[in-house]
């Protein structure tokens, strides 16, 4: 008798299974930094989308006590207890010391013990970064339950004299958790660099090359430096790149993709993407204008903001582009119905 051919099992993916979002509770609006620096709502509107952000307020707050509430919520939402988390990786470009690093706060503050837990820094592409690092234990085997943060608090690194950037960073914190999964999931990811990018959009002092002194704190050294029109170049190619290769790999055709997520560094960015790949702006998660740019924190912020209207099955692609620089992209498909966890 002819043996019975096994049948294939289909491969083990990432999934996304829950996510959650902080913002903290005090707003800065367009007019409030028209009080602040020379400019107006009208021009903060045209060139970045923004109408308010979000700012975290109070002595000895850092990111950690933003991605804490994350995961918090995250945790009692998907009914996870601290102890079945496995393993935790935070996104962040703004830690709260040099170390230990953030993720292990978060552990602290939330009550989870004795699992590993790190920092990814790769700036505004951090998220898609840390997603991807994460996919990669799931897919192997190593664990079972993975919370990935992504936390910025920008103010910590801003001058507000300077309207250039001031205008455009907010604070806030997302956090997903991440499950095997045999049907739903990550299905491919591209992540990219180019160190040379470093001098359009970088923080000047603070790290071992330019330690702090005097001189770099009076020169405003440890805040966020941009080129943005070179930075607004880079951006939308590197984003394209990864976008239309994730489509191309997947053999992907643009009306396939239900739901593009882009970083949420600029509406123009946004929309040019959006654009270049001939994907419609109903499809686009756009929630810049809400919460300003929030760094690692923009994209599971909009997974968030947006939970309700995904259902499972459907097809996501995540893209972001940060200093330095970095860039990467996500092709995913979502795991559950939003609109019964809101």
């Amino acid at each position: 008798m002819a043996k019975k051919a096994k049948q294939r099992k289909s491969p083990v993916h990432a999934a996304i299974t829950g996510v959650h979002g902080y913002l903290p509770p005090d707003v800065l609006t367009n007019a409030d930094l028209a009080r602040m620096v020379d400019t107006s709502d009208q021009w903060i509107t045209e060139r970045t989308g923004i109408k308010e952000r979000r700012i975290l307020k109070g002595e000895g707050l850092g990111t950690s006590h933003m991605g804490a509430e994350a995961v918090r919520g995250l945790l009692k939402k998907t009914g996870t207890a601290p102890e079945d988390v496995e393993l935790l990786i935070c996104a962040t470009t703004t830690p709260d010391f040099v170390h230990p690093a953030t993720a292990n706060l978060i552990c602290d503050m939330v009550g989870i013990h004795g699992i590993g837990s790190f920092d990814v820094q790769a700036a505004c592409s951090g998220f898609v970064y840390a997603l991807t690092v994460a996919a990669q234990f799931i897919r192997a085997g190593a664990y079972r339950k993975i919370v990935v943060v992504g936390a910025d608090k920008m103010s910590a690194i801003v001058d507000f004299t300077d309207r250039a950037t001031c205008v455009i960073f907010g604070d806030g914190a997302g956090a997903v958790l991440v499950e095997p999964s045999r049907k739903f999931g990550i299905i491919d990811t591209m992540i990219r660099s180019d160190g040379s990018g470093m001098r359009y959009l970088h923080q000047p002092a603070g790290g071992s090359r330019m330690p702090p002194t005097a001189e770099t704190v009076a020169k405003r050294m440890h805040s966020v430096h941009q080129e943005g029109a070179s930075v607004y170049k880079f951006a939308v190619a590197g984003m394209t790149e990864v976008v239309s290769g994730l489509m191309k790999r997947n053999h992907l055709k643009n009306d396939d993709v239900d739901w593009f997520v882009p970083h949420q560094a600029n509406k123009r960015i946004i929309e040019t993407t959006a654009d270049r790949m001939d994907i419609p702006m109903q499809r686009v998660m756009m929630t810049i204008q809400k919460f300003g740019n929030t760094t690692a924190a923009t994209i599971p912020l909009s997974l968030w903001d947006y939970e309700s209207k995904l259902k499972a099955g459907n097809r996501l692609l995540l893209a972001a582009f940060g200093g330095g620089f970095t860039w990467g992209g996500i092709y995913l498909t979502w795991a559950y119905d939003g609109s019964h966890r809101r």
